[in-house]
């Protein structure tokens, strides 16, 4: 059922696909979690995607202090891999993520090492940035990356999808902002990333403040989401066909377009437009502009052309 799911969802791509049977093993959450990770599965269930799916599905994908590390690390192989044009993120079992381990991390939170008040604070801060770094190397890796959420999505989870540049989620999905509820203020990206998302700061504050669940439909009519599909299953064929619409383009044209819409959603128009410049003098000396110019011209596809590795 799920082959022929794929097969009817992704005609065009086909080529990129591996046989239906190795998409279903490497997109499956009973493998366990890829050496020499404890929390992540890792695979490449096509040409030029990488799917990385957070693994602990008996604790509900809870990020335990293993998660913090191993993200980065992941995350920095898949910048530095040359066969790697696009990223999808997932969740296994039976929600995406429940968010903080509180219990495995609650040392290091509750009982903060130092002599005094100052160095209490100052390793606090170096244990807070710390794991800031887990989500903000997700937007520093030039691929774009694709999250795909099914079930719940709450407190850290909230952090690592607005880290994220393409959010897709299930209609049964649901999202919470939950760090009130336990007593702190969200602290590794959700307080800065989610109003650029939103745009609009009145319903930010309010999921901020209220710890309200939002459901699937407000997701999307809020920006949240750009789609939702009506399961699991769906939502990855449908992630799997949109990472193969990316990794057929040009690697130059697509890791310097994610590059510079970060760069000029944190920068005035003026220094975007100088950063833009800047970046396509070089850039635009590239034999993917020509390849990608001349299947234009003859009506194809630009998946047509064979780039090279970046």
């Amino acid at each position: 059922m799920f082959s022929v799911l794929i097969k009817s969802a992704v005609p065009k791509y086909r080529k990129l696909l591996l046989p239906a049977q190795t998409f279903i093993r490497t997109m499956s959450s009973s493998d366990g979690p890829t050496s020499p990770y404890t929390t992540l599965t890792i695979s490449r269930p096509a040409e030029s995607i990488t799917h990385v799916q957070l693994h602990r599905p008996d604790k509900l994908n809870a990020m335990n202090k293993a998660f913090w590390r191993e993200m980065v690390e992941c995350f920095n192989e898949i910048t530095e891999d040359k066969d790697c044009r696009v990223v999808v993120v997932s969740g296994a079992g039976k929600i995406f993520t429940a968010g903080i381990d509180l219990m495995d991390m609650a040392n290091d939170i509750l009982q903060p090492k130092g002599d005094d008040a100052a160095r209490v604070s100052w390793n606090f801060r170096k244990f807070i940035t710390k794991y800031q770094e887990t989500f903000s190397v997700i937007e520093k890796c030039p691929k774009p990356v694709v999250v795909a959420v099914h079930g719940a999505c709450i407190g850290g989870g909230v952090d690592l999808i607005t880290a994220c540049d393409i959010r897709l989620c299930t209609q049964d999905a649901w999202f919470q902002v939950k760090e009130v509820d336990v007593g702190l203020a969200a602290d590794v990206g959700t307080l800065q990333r989610l109003p650029k998302v939103i745009g609009s700061r009145s319903l930010v504050n309010e999921l901020a403040l209220t710890a309200r669940k939002m459901y699937a439909d407000e997701a999307k009519s809020s920006g949240l989401v750009s789609r939702v599909f009506a399961d699991k299953e769906a939502m990855m064929a449908g992630a799997l066909e949109m990472a193969g619409e990316i990794a057929g383009r040009s690697p130059v044209a697509v890791q310097g377009t994610k590059i510079n819409l970060i760069y000029s959603r944190d920068h005035s128009v003026d220094e975007g437009l100088h950063f833009m410049a800047t970046w396509n003098m070089s850039m635009l000396q590239t034999e993917d502009l020509t390849k990608s110019a001349q299947a234009a011209i003859e009506k194809k596809s630009p998946k047509t052309a064979v780039f090279s590795k970046l």
